[in-house]
C-alpha cells in the first residue's frame, strides 16, 4: 500500500472531515479528497460515508483505521525512542493507574519528577479499566494485580492492605468500635462490593456488609471515600498507604484488614530502553522506598 495515502486516510478518519485533516496535514481539501478516492479505488472499497456533518467510517474503513491506529502508535513510540538521548528525558508518557492511587499517591508526588525532568509531558489516565499496553492504549501502568498481558516488563512495587479508618472528630462524636459487631452503630463508607476494584477490598466490604449497618455510603473510588471520611461522615475502607500523607486518620478495628494486594508497574518490552520510561520507573521506585521508610520511622505496620 501507499504509505502516504494511509497517512492521509488516518488523519481524515481521526478528524472526520477533509477540511480539518487538510489543515493538519497542510494540504488542500481537494488534494486530500483525491488521495482518499485513490485509496478507495486501490482497495476497491468505500471507506467513508459522506453526510452533511462530515465523514463517517464504513465497516471497511473501521478495519483500516484500526490498522493505521496501531501503526501510528508504533511510529510515535519509535520516533520518541530515536529522539531520546543518553542525557535527556523528554516527550509524552501516558501512564495509567486507578483513580485512588493516581489521585492520592501518585499525583501529589509528581512535582519532584517534573522538577528533575521539566521536558516530560505526562498524560495520567485514571481508570479502573485495565488498558491494553501492547496495543499502546498507554505506555506504562501501575495496577493492583499482576498484569496478565504478554510481552510486558513487570516489577512488583509494594503490597497494600485495605483497612478501616475514621477522623478523630467522627470518633469523638460517635465513639470508637472495639469489635466488628460494634459497626452496627456506625456509618460505613466504602466502594460498592460489585464495583470494579481489587478483589481483596471487595471481600472485606462484603464481610462488613454482612453486619446490620444503620447507614451506608458507597462511592466508586477511594478518593471519594477518603473525602467523605475526612468530612467526618463515618468509618471508611481505605488503602493503608494513605496514612503517610494523611496522618490524622485513625485506624479502627486494627485486627480487621483485607488480604495482601500486590501493586505492579508494567510497560511493553519495546519501551525498555526509552529514557522517559526508565526515569518514571526509577522515580516511582524511589518514592515508594521513601514512603516505606517514613512508615517505619513513624511506627506504622507495613
Amino acid at each position: 500500500m501507499d504509505w502516504d495515502k494511509l497517512r492521509i486516510f488516518h488523519a481524515v478518519a481521526d478528524a472526520g472531515s477533509l477540511t480539518h485533516a487538510g489543515n493538519t496535514l497542510h494540504l488542500s481539501q481537494s488534494a486530500v479528497s483525491r488521495q482518499i478516492r485513490a485509496l478507495e479505488e486501490m482497495l476497491n472499497a468505500t471507506l467513508f460515508h459522506r453526510h452533511a456533518r462530515g465523514l463517517m467510517l464504513t465497516e471497511q474503513g473501521e478495519l483500516l483505521h484500526d490498522a493505521t491506529r496501531v501503526m501510528a502508535r508504533r511510529l510515535d513510540a519509535a520516533a520518541a525512542r530515536i529522539r531520546d538521548s543518553e542525557e535527556e528525558v523528554f516527550g509524552e508518557l501516558r501512564v495509567t493507574t486507578t483513580t485512588g492511587f493516581g489521585c492520592l499517591f501518585l499525583a501529589p508526588r509528581l512535582p519532584a519528577l517534573y522538577a528533575k525532568y521539566p521536558g516530560l509531558k505526562i498524560d495520567l489516565i485514571l481508570d479502573e479499566r485495565v488498558l491494553d499496553l501492547p496495543m499502546r492504549e498507554a505506555d506504562l501502568a501501575i495496577r493492583m494485580k499482576e498484569p496478565s498481558q504478554a510481552d510486558l516488563i513487570r516489577k512488583r512495587l509494594m503490597t497494600v492492605r485495605m483497612r478501616l479508618y475514621a477522623s478523630p472528630e467522627y470518633l469523638k462524636k460517635n465513639g470508637t468500635p472495639e469489635r466488628m459487631s460494634d459497626m452496627s452503630s456506625h456509618r460505613l463508607i466504602c466502594q460498592n462490593a460489585m464495583s470494579p476494584q481489587v478483589s481483596a477490598g471487595a471481600i472485606l466490604i462484603q464481610e462488613l456488609l454482612s453486619y446490620e449497618l444503620p447507614s451506608l455510603l458507597t462511592i466508586n473510588n477511594y478518593f471519594g471515600v477518603l473525602q467523605a471520611v475526612l468530612s467526618n461522615l463515618g468509618i471508611g475502607v481505605l488503602p493503608d498507604y494513605l496514612v503517610d500523607d494523611f496522618p490524622q486518620l485513625v485506624r479502627v478495628l486494627p485486627d480487621t484488614e483485607s488480604s495482601d494486594v500486590p501493586v505492579f508497574l508494567a510497560y511493553p518490552e519495546e519501551l525498555r530502553q526509552t529514557k522517559r520510561v526508565q526515569a518514571f520507573r526509577d522515580f516511582v521506585v524511589s518514592e515508594l522506598a521513601t514512603h516505606r521508610q517514613r512508615l517505619r520511622d513513624s511506627g506504622h505496620d507495613i
